[in-house]
């Protein structure tokens, strides 16, 4: 028996396919935009230009300042400048900062955003915003902000290294993770949660052995999409909560961290989320421990499994522990200070996850 549930199609429009850059003048044109400014990282400006002169007379100007987090100094120059520019539009090349970035002016602007995705953040899928000021960052829904279209051109990952590559990946499979056992899951969520995290899962390693292998960086892609509609339809939990935390507080590298904590809030919730370790488990090819199994992705992949390496000291673990359970939020299993901190220092140290080193102790 299918219990009772809603669900809600976000009104976006996703064009997908080696080349689809292509159809950026296009989609600017559907929206009927006449300026518009296009966003990047300092470390894609070569990129945004190229998008800049694609668009012709139609760009208004290059803004490589897109920051992880979000700052709000950053958005503050970014709404400041659009408006000198008399920008109706923003084009947002890159990964999650450079979306986030378009999304904070989205916000306060209510200009139309157009996401060219290159890595897998899948930010992009998502009427999630967030703003990081004074090292707190707080996030909120807003379909205001949520990208009108979204260009998926594989093509545009091919420069992504292996290591962004694979942490960009575990990022998007963390997504579909919380999406599995969120109190608001529905059976089509689940489908595309499931789906994501098999496609990702598959296509990972052969990126990283082959950054050149179009057919993997697309199914990649595929599966960013997907696990980037989960993270917009349902509520996410601990895993996203810490990460915040860890990224709003400490500053550390957003995907880096989502790719560490992942396992360990995965074990620890797994005792009350069977049907999601059913379908991860499926996902992942047949495994007994999908927590285990992501924690040893994340080592074939060479991506970094330590707090600790991302620059985080272990002084830090007590105070992460007291903001990260200071407010409720949902979660399949009851959040304690000694279990938050428990996770942390195995995150930290680069430990197990924590249940798999249970059962081996035993």
């Amino acid at each position: 028996m299918i219990r009772p549930f809603t669900y809600q199609a976000l009104p976006m429009r996703v064009i997908f396919g080696a080349g689809a850059l292509a159809e950026l003048p296009d989609e600017v044109d559907r929206l009927g935009l006449e300026r518009v400014l296009v966003l990047c990282s300092p470390e894609q400006e070569a990129t945004g230009q190229q998008v800049a002169a694609a668009l012709g007379k139609k760009a208004a100007g290059v803004l490589a300042e897109a920051r992880m987090h979000v700052p709000v100094e950053v958005a503050h120059r970014a709404r400041q400048l659009a408006a000198e520019l008399g920008a109706d539009g923003c084009v947002a090349v890159g990964g999650g900062s450079a979306v986030g970035l378009g999304k904070a002016i989205a916000l306060e602007r209510a200009l139309p955003v157009i996401a060219v995705p290159t890595t897998y953040a899948g930010s992009e899928m998502t009427p999630v915003w967030g703003l990081t000021e004074g090292g707190q960052k707080r996030t909120g829904r807003d379909v205001r902000v949520l990208p009108r279209s979204v260009l998926y051109d594989p093509e545009m990952t091919l420069t992504l290294p292996a290591q962004l590559s694979a942490t960009s990946g575990m990022n998007a499979i963390a997504h579909a993770v919380e999406g599995l056992y969120a109190p608001d899951a529905t059976p089509i969520v689940s489908l595309m949660a499931e789906e994501g995290t098999r496609a990702l899962a598959a296509a990972l390693p052969r990126v990283v052995a082959d950054g050149a292998d179009l057919e993997a960086r697309g199914e990649a892609q595929y599966g960013a999409w997907l696990c980037g509609a989960v993270l917009a339809a349902t509520t996410m939990s601990l895993h996203h909560k810490l990460c915040h935390t860890l990224g709003g507080t400490l500053d550390l590298p957003h995907a880096a961290t989502h790719t560490v904590v992942l396992p360990h809030a995965l074990a620890y919730n797994q005792p009350a989320a069977p049907g999601a370790v059913t379908a991860l488990a499926r996902a992942l090819g047949g495994v007994p421990d999908p927590a285990r199994a992501l924690w040893e992705l994340a080592g074939r992949l060479g991506a970094p499994r330590s707090l600790a390496e991302l620059g985080m000291a272990e002084d830090d673990i007590p105070r992460i522990t007291d903001l990260a359970v200071a407010n409720p939020y949902a979660n399949p299993r009851p959040v304690t200070h000694d279990g938050i901190e428990t996770l942390l220092r195995a995150a930290w140290a680069g430990e197990a996850p924590a249940a798999l080193r249970r059962q081996e102790e035993r």
